[in-house]
């Protein structure tokens, strides 16, 4: 059973396929020559009508896309320890939460501010979304951290999906001195032997920081100057 993931290195996919491995499931991973922060190609229109990555073919043909999805699909297929918890559980309750909530609000977020010309038809507005995006990105880290105040995980006690997930999107949002829980969590999910390997080909090229390797900086920047 082989699983088929389109993406392009250093993008969302990054996540898929550090999911299946951790699921114990073969990947053929099909590379999308075209480089992060930049459009698809009109032609991958084809594969996915909304022009993003990652589309992931199961092993009966069928395609999903939509990142948080593709998380929750691959936990329920193939559950067990660092992957998602058991459906029905409060901890499986968590992992929906936080996995929708980190889609919803940071993901999307996070476009907002790489592509402010999909989300305002006025050219004078682009750096304003960028802006508001970048802000409310934070927040929005501000209430994740606020659970991994309390907890070890974003689940419970256990890691999931959700968990990488959070690192990847605050891996680009760059690490603050007011997160310092979402911060180890991080360095945590990318020092994992199964995670290490598919993190280090996707983003030790284009992040500042080699994650999970790095020690943490003394100061950061203040949020409003990153971009």
């Amino acid at each position: 059973m082989t699983y088929v993931l389109r993406n392009r290195i250093g993008s969302g996919g990054f996540v898929v396929e550090a999911a299946l491995a951790l699921a114990g499931q073969r990947c053929r991973l099909i590379s999308i020559d075209s480089k992060p922060n930049s459009e698809l190609p009109a032609s991958f229109g084809a594969t996915n009508a909304w022009r993003q990555v990652p589309v992931l073919e199961l092993p009966d043909g069928t395609v999903m896309t939509e990142t948080a999805a593709i998380l929750i699909y691959i936990a329920a297929a193939h559950p067990g320890p660092q992957v998602g918890p058991k459906p029905g559980s409060s901890e499986h309750a968590s992992f929906l939460r936080w996995t929708v909530f980190l889609s919803v609000n940071i993901y999307e977020g996070t476009l907002r501010r790489i592509y402010p010309h999909r989300f305002t038809s006025d050219p004078a507005g682009h750096e304003a979304v960028r802006e508001a995006a970048s802000e409310r990105n934070h927040a929005a880290f501000r209430v994740v951290e606020g659970v991994l105040a309390k907890q070890t995980w974003l689940s419970g006690e256990a890691m999931s999906l959700a968990d990488v997930y959070l690192a990847m999107l605050y891996a680009w949002h760059r690490e603050r001195p007011d997160l310092p829980h979402c911060t180890e969590l991080t360095d945590r999910i990318a020092a994992d032997e199964i995670v290490a390997p598919i993190w280090q080909r996707n983003f030790d090229h284009r992040l500042e920081r080699k994650w999970g390797r790095d020690p943490m900086p003394s100061c950061s920047p203040p949020a409003s100057t990153i971009r």
